[in-house]
């Protein structure tokens, strides 16, 4: 099963456990969050949204809140010493998909266990 969601003014085509980097989304690393808008519902019967599809939505799990690379806007009038360099860079949220609901349902998976880290002395002894 697949879903075409609608996030940050860009459209991804996404499956249960995908990971994406997408516009900044609200919400704490390691949360539940759920898209609502969703475009298109695939597997055997697909089903398509005038323009959203009703009571569907996709889950996802917020692991990073980051920034994107940096680009840089250069403007150069030529023979008039006139030059203007400006910066920026997007934030970006990295997420992953954990399920994809439809008929208005709740997510039933919670956020994933984080992995507990192992001490350097005890990696240097196995």
């Amino acid at each position: 099963m697949f879903a075409v969601i609608k996030t940050g003014g860009k459209q991804y085509r996404v499956v249960p456990d995908d990971v994406l980097e997408v516009g900044k989304i609200e919400g704490d690393v390691g949360s539940i969050v759920q898209l609502n808008e969703v475009l298109v519902v695939g597997g055997d019967t697909p089903v398509l949204g005038l323009p959203n599809v009703a009571g569907a939505s996709v889950a996802v799990e917020i692991l990073d809140h980051k920034r994107g690379p940096k680009v840089i806007a250069f403007k150069k009038r030529r023979r008039k010493n006139s030059r203007r360099k400006r910066g920026y860079r997007d934030e970006i949220t990295v997420v992953r998909v954990s399920e994809i609901l439809t008929d208005n349902a709740k997510p039933t998976k919670g956020p994933r266990p984080k992995k507990a880290k192992v001490e350097k002395e005890e990696a240097a002894a196995a």
